[in-house]
């Protein structure tokens, strides 16, 4: 006798699903591991299929504009020709073959981020945006390289990624964001989990009044020598001074970065 019962139910059922184009799966509470590990393998794919072994990270605040006004559009001006500047001089514009050094890598949205992914756009560098998603929905500058135009959902692993090629941090004026992401790298230096990288902060009277980093070291929080790990600049120019001092863009051929 020959079996005609349907198998119409089995066949739709998502237990049957192959588990990779299962969505409902893969967004499930049990693969936030695998979705984390994707996110670190995409934008690493990407990265090597480029050539790019080291960074230089640039944050700031995304409320200012080009056409800001007061010393808001001059922070938006050097951040555009920090991100030139490095990518000129620092070996972005030069594979070695295989290799590209210092590379300007932001997060990926307008403001400041923008302006250094601009100033590297400016010289046909290529450069990075490390998007990450957010409620109020962030959509990338048009500056970075589009191939290396990133999207995250998770902060952790967007950090991650900024900080594991980084030969140095510029951090301009901004707020909660920027503060994060600085005070990730400062304590990552603190701590001895990352290379002696240079942190070079723009404009240090918006620093000095928006953190009063002597009253941490009078109450104890932090040691004198940690006001040692950062550097206060006032340029363009001068930013590039500080990280040459430091010997950023001097070694190439020597492979560095935050979190390794």
């Amino acid at each position: 006798m020959t079996d005609t019962k349907p198998n119409s139910p089995q066949m739709a059922s998502p237990s049957y699903r192959l588990p990779a184009l299962d969505q409902d799966f893969l967004l499930s509470d049990s693969m936030r591991g695998v979705r984390f590990l994707l996110e670190y393998a995409k934008a690493e794919m990407a990265l090597r299929k480029w050539g790019v072994r080291s960074t230089i990270v640039v944050f700031g605040s995304a409320r200012i504009g080009e056409n800001g006004g007061g010393h808001h559009a001059h922070w938006y001006d050097e951040a555009r020709a920090v991100g030139r500047i490095v990518s000129e001089r620092g070996g972005a514009l030069v594979s070695n073959g295989t290799f590209r050094d210092n590379v300007i890598a932001t997060g990926g949205g307008p403001g400041i981020m923008a302006a250094a992914n601009r100033g590297a756009a400016d010289v046909g560098a290529p450069s990075i945006g490390f998007n990450i998603t957010l409620p109020h929905e962030q959509e990338p500058n048009p500056y970075s390289t589009p191939e290396l135009t990133f999207r995250f959902h998770y902060f952790a692993m967007r950090k991650m990624h900024l900080a594991m090629r980084a030969n140095a941090l510029i951090v301009f004026p901004g707020g909660f964001g920027t503060f994060d992401e600085m005070f990730e790298l400062l304590t990552l230096r603190q701590t001895g989990k990352s290379p002696a990288i240079p942190i070079v902060l723009f404009d240090s009277a918006y620093w000095k009044r928006v953190i009063n980093f002597d009253a941490l070291v009078e109450e104890g929080m932090i040691a004198r020598k940690d006001l040692d790990l950062f550097e206060f600049a006032e340029s363009a120019d001068e930013v590039w001074q500080k990280l040459t001092k430091a010997g950023v863009g001097l070694h190439e051929g020597e492979q560095s970065g935050a979190g390794r």
